[in-house]
């Protein structure tokens, strides 16, 4: 997660946004295109290996974790997120088992859901996505 803040702050928690926006945009291109294939890379490899979960045959924490993942990775950054997807279709998969649980599937539709938004981890700058 802290790889995900640092799109957004890579200098420092303690500077607005706009203060390290040329640091921020080099930054997320390096995580887009290097780290966020690479460690979605190594859990797509740990499904094959266990699945149809990322721990064998139940759903666990793991997995809601990665549903999580996805999520936000498809709010900050929807372009690339698509790309990305491409590579790892087997937790895209995870991902929409977790959200057609009975149980998730109600908390998604209801108004306990605190959307994303840019107070966040997950934070949306239209000139950070490819």
């Amino acid at each position: 997660m802290k790889e995900i803040h640092d799109t957004h702050h890579p200098v420092g928690s303690g500077l607005y946004y706009e203060d390290q926006k040329p640091e921020a945009k080099r930054y997320t291109g390096n995580f887009l295109d290097e780290r966020a294939p690479k460690y979605l890379g190594y859990f797509e490899s740990v499904l094959k290996k266990n699945g149809p979960y990322l721990l064998g045959r139940k759903a666990t924490y793991v997995d809601l974790s990665m549903f999580q993942l996805i999520e936000g990775l498809r709010y900050a950054f929807p372009k690339a997120a698509k790309d990305i997807e491409r590579q790892v279709s087997g937790l895209v998969s995870v991902r929409d088992k977790i959200a057609a649980r009975p149980g998730v599937k109600a908390y998604l539709a209801s108004p306990r859901r605190i959307a994303f938004n840019e107070m966040g981890i997950f934070r949306r700058y239209p000139e950070l996505d490819r």
